[in-house]
């Protein structure tokens, strides 16, 4: 007698194995582009059969336009957090446009750009570039009135600001792509020079937050050889 035992089946519930093949579609779609989600991909990924992700998913477009939403969406709720308890809004602020301006955030600018040119053929897609282009306007738009209201900000129009720091971001991201090798400090901080002339801020406001861990104590830089005579202006 085989003393071999069959392992057990688990099967998943219908909202739990759509939620699964969704966040695989939308690892994707952020790795890779939004070409490589197909239901055979997917279904490689998961080990199922394509038939199974095409029961949850009949129209393969309809997965690709879910797979951006989600990744996009959850990209906007690490860089700008719907709750905020934890900090200020000028910290939330500096932190996402630090964040924006290093090449972690490449893969969002390429997956924004990736659906952006598809969505000029695909209807399901276009429509929810839609709804996460107005869900990044209204995150960003509702920090800086938080901002405003804290006394922290200034700016007559918060809508309009939160469209002209969108606007450099993408600029920016636009050549996510090829690269953009030894890029000037000034243009790597463009977004938030824009963000603090925008809101009435000193420069440098915005900085990033250091990264230097707590434990360590800071120490500060010695000159190896004295300062000479300034240099006339």
């Amino acid at each position: 007698m085989s003393s071999s035992v069959p392992r057990k089946r688990i099967r998943k519930s219908p909202a739990d194995r759509q939620a699964e093949i969704v966040a695989t579609a939308a690892a994707v779609a952020l790795a890779e582009g939004l070409e490589c989600v197909t239901l055979r991909r997917i279904g490689e990924e998961l080990d199922v059969r394509p038939g199974l992700v095409s029961h949850y998913f009949p129209v393969a477009e309809d997965l690709v336009a879910e797979a951006f939403g989600t990744a996009a969406a959850g990209e906007l709720d690490r860089l700008i957090p719907a709750e905020r308890p934890d900090a200020t809004p000028s910290t939330h602020l500096a932190r996402f446009l630090g964040e924006a301006a290093g090449e972690a955030y490449d893969d969002i600018s390429r997956l924004w750009i990736n659906a952006r040119h598809l969505a000029r053929y695909r209807p399901a897609l276009r429509e929810r570039v839609l709804v996460q282009e107005a869900a990044w306007r209204e995150r960003l738009e509702g920090l800086i009135r938080e901002g405003v209201a804290r006394g922290e900000f200034r700016t007559p129009d918060p809508y309009a600001t939160a469209i002209h720091v969108l606007v450099v971001l993408d600029g920016l991201g636009a050549h996510a792509n090829t690269g953009t090798p030894d890029r000037p400090a000034a243009i790597t901080r463009l977004a938030a020079t824009t963000a603090e002339r925008e809101l009435g801020l000193p420069p440098g406001t915005l900085a990033p937050p250091p990264t230097t861990p707590s434990a360590v104590p800071a120490v500060p830089a010695v000159p190896a050889v004295p300062p000479g005579p300034a240099a006339p202006a």
